[in-house]
């Protein structure tokens, strides 16, 4: 009798692995960069090198004329990087992504695509209801860039401005203490013989401990305020020496302010910055004393602050010199373009090898926290709660 023969050879009938998921392919990105024209904004996204790298994968940057003016770089650079460089900035915002510092006016948002990918600050606390339903209307997905987190859980956007201010703090006071400025004619450096200049620093977070770290590059006398005992530690540890740090005290505070030179407020809050430094504390400063509030674009932490701007700097309270200008970084456009160039290429780059925004966000959480909208519906509960809109969890939109 014949032996019957199986149609399946024993290879074929053994169980085999099934593919559940299959990853998109890698996609192309089309990047809109439109030039920015919020009140003395100089920066831009994107450095010509981060462009010739991201055109270089294969993907197309547009960008509007005169768009990297202000950080000084120049549209022949941007063309010879690869970009298309128009001056029709209609044309510009129909990109599929949008790339901007700022926030787009409601204005831009109507040159907008539905459905586009916008990628920005949020800038909370200056947004208006009027925004988030004109984003709703368009149905357009949108990213912060200062609430996008890395793999440390810490936020490399702000972190990195953050830096830049501090350290602009101190060249500013530098500046300011000069003759040329109106000053008391003290110089930072730490000349033998001279007594060097003391600085206070209220507020040991990123701010606070680049201040430090420049004031103390300087030869300056540092003494740093924080309620938060960690943060002190952090930063005596992250600067490498011991210093005098304090938690505010009044007392203390009080003691440290009337022999200063500098004083540097770098107090961040949820809502508001807390008024640490009240108008009495101020009235004991020396004369020709500079306070830098950095914490003004929170509302500031000395009691006497008020808004400036980059034209108009600085005004003076009892002879104390006040410098209250939100956005310091601005003020250093070129270190600050290339500083955020370097947080926006790696991100658009992963967003195009995970083959869209969806895939992205799926895999990286770090990069979920960062959107506020998808597809035209609210995905942040802290702008749902700021503004009394209605919130969806991103991850029941996600699947």
């Amino acid at each position: 009798m014949s032996k019957s023969l199986s149609p399946f050879t024993k290879a074929q009938l053994l169980p085999q692995e099934e593919t559940l998921e299959v990853y998109k392919k890698k996609g192309d990105l089309f990047i809109g960069i439109p030039k920015e024209t919020h009140f003395q904004e100089k920066r831009v996204c994107l450095t010509p090198d981060a462009v010739s790298a991201l055109v270089s994968n294969g993907h197309r940057v547009m960008i509007e004329s005169g768009a990297g003016i202000g950080a000084n770089f120049k549209d022949k650079t941007y063309s010879e990087a690869g970009a298309e460089v128009t001056k029709d900035t209609t044309k510009v915002f129909s990109c599929p992504i949008i790339l901007k510092v700022e926030p787009p006016s409601l204005d831009e948002i109507k040159l907008i695509n539905p459905q586009a990918l916008l990628i920005s600050a949020l800038q909370l606390k200056t947004q208006s209801k009027k925004y988030f339903e004109s984003l709703a209307a368009k149905r357009i997905t949108a990213l912060a860039f200062e609430f996008i987190k890395d793999d440390d859980g810490a936020y490399p956007a702000v972190r990195s401005l953050s830096e830049i201010a501090g350290t602009a703090s101190i060249l500013i006071a530098s500046e300011l203490l000069s003759n040329v400025n109106g000053g008391n004619g003290l110089m930072f450096g730490n000349i033998s013989g001279v007594p060097p200049t003391e600085v206070v620093i209220i507020g040991a977070g990123t701010v606070g401990e680049f201040a430090a770290r420049s004031a103390i590059g300087l030869g300056a006398n540092v003494k740093i305020f924080d309620n938060s005992i960690t943060k002190l530690r952090c930063v005596q540890s992250n600067l490498g020496r011991t210093l005098y740090t304090s938690t505010l005290q009044p007392k203390n505070l009080v003691k440290a302010l009337k022999r200063c030179d500098i004083a540097i407020g770098a107090v961040r809050g949820k809502n508001r910055s807390p008024i640490v430094v009240t108008e009495a504390m101020v009235n004991t400063m020396k004369s020709g004393a500079v306070v830098i509030d950095v914490s003004i674009d929170m509302g500031g932490c000395f009691e006497t602050s008020e808004v400036t701007n980059h034209d108009k700097p600085t005004f003076e309270h009892n002879g104390v010199i006040h410098y209250c200008v939100p956005n310091i970084p601005a003020r250093y456009s070129r270190s600050a373009s290339v500083s955020i160039s370097n947080i926006f290429t790696p991100y658009l780059l992963k967003i195009a090898e995970d083959g869209g925004i969806e895939n992205a966000i799926r895999f990286d959480r770090g990069l979920k926290n960062g959107l506020y909208f998808y597809h035209g519906i609210l995905t942040n509960k802290s702008v749902a709660d700021w503004f009394d809109l209605d919130c969806s969890d991103v991850n029941l939109l996600i699947f």
